[in-house]
């Protein structure tokens, strides 16, 4: 069962390959004619529908989907995600995003699978780990960061004039939460940033670890780690040690068992790569176990991290916008994020 279900669901399984599904219906070039998107939602910031919830495409409707401002192919098929700092959210976050969630299960959508284990992965340290779409993945990009939210209020507060890209994202079970597991918190052990201040030559691309800890608990913090630049902290000019806005570089996420391997590789620079257990805590004040027995899924995109909100001590830089992309577009609220690779578990 667990084979079937991992590629694109039962509405898909006669489709070969992503090249062979650009007869789609739809007259011009959409990012599944280029980019394999069966196993992928995107989240986009608009609701359309006018349900008071954010917009997301999933399933068979991706393979015909495109949207001129938010997720669109440019001229050389490439795949562009642009946001504005100021838009509707999902329920768990203040930050808008165009930005894709994996979906092992495709375009099933049976109810036994709607929000089962098949829709997720877990390490190998699960104890029921075999029940999962599969044990670890991987994740691969090649892209350049277009441009980052100019206008800040609070510069200082860390996630200013930066843009998330790359995410491995626990998912958040409130039973193993009520039950004091330790787990299901639904936390980041990886998200990947590009940030760059305004006036400054270069950017800097770094990743954080989010300590798996409650929501309440003050320890529950992000961890950054180098790969060129500085960290989120830092407000120095980065200089050639950095990475410029246009200049490309690559990421590969690869968990095996309970390891995470990150390589990072631009032109420039020397490749990084970080090897990290995620069933042992980071430091001393992380989860003892880590993530241990939580489940996964990837996202690549543009998850903007310049919120209007001003009142949290660390993500509330209160950037600017007024929730018209145009607008905010025009006056450099808005982040963008381009593409020329992608791929989930080597497709």
């Amino acid at each position: 069962m667990k084979q079937t279900l991992v590629l694109a669901g039962s509405l898909l399984l006669a489709l070969p390959a992503a090249a062979d599904v650009a007869n789609n219906g739809v007259s011009y070039p959409v990012p599944a004619d280029k980019f394999d998107m069966r196993n992928w939602k995107i989240t986009i910031p608009s609701d359309i529908n006018e349900d008071g919830k954010v917009d997301e495409i999933e399933g068979v409707a991706m393979l015909s989907y495109s949207h001129e401002d938010f997720f669109h192919l440019d001229k050389d098929g490439n795949l562009v995600f642009e946001v504005q700092n100021k838009a509707i959210t999902t329920k768990n976050s203040k930050n808008a995003r165009s930005e894709l969630r994996q979906m092992p299960r495709g375009a099933n959508f049976d109810n036994i699978l709607t929000d089962s284990k098949m829709n997720q992965w877990a390490l190998s340290s699960h104890p029921e780990a075999d029940q999962y779409s599969a044990v670890g993945g991987t994740l691969e990009a090649t892209l350049k960061v277009n441009h980052v939210s100019l206008h800040a209020k609070f510069p200082e507060k860390y996630p200013a004039h930066s843009v998330v890209v790359g995410q491995i994202h626990a998912k958040k079970h409130n039973a193993l939460i009520e039950a004091k597991t330790g787990y299901g918190h639904g936390n980041e052990p990886l998200k990947i940033f590009y940030k760059k201040f305004p006036g400054h030559e270069y950017g800097s691309v770094f990743w954080n670890y989010e300590r798996n800890l409650e929501k309440k608990d003050p320890n529950r913090a992000d961890i950054a780690y180098p790969v060129w630049g500085n960290t989120w902290e830092n407000q120095a000019e980065p200089g050639k040690a950095g990475i410029a806005l246009g200049e490309e570089f690559s990421y590969k996420v690869e968990v095996k068992g309970t390891m995470m391997h990150l390589t990072f590789e631009t032109a420039r620079h020397d490749k990084v790569t970080y090897d990290i257990d995620l069933s042992k805590g980071i430091d001393a004040k992380d989860h003892p176990t880590g993530y241990a027995e939580d489940d996964f899924y990837f996202k690549a995109g543009a998850y903007g991290q310049c919120s209007v909100q001003e009142s949290h001590p660390v993500w509330g830089p209160g950037c600017q916008g007024t929730g018209d992309f145009a607008i905010d577009k025009k006056n450099g609220d808005y982040n963008s994020v381009t593409f020329s690779a992608l791929k989930l578990n080597g497709k």
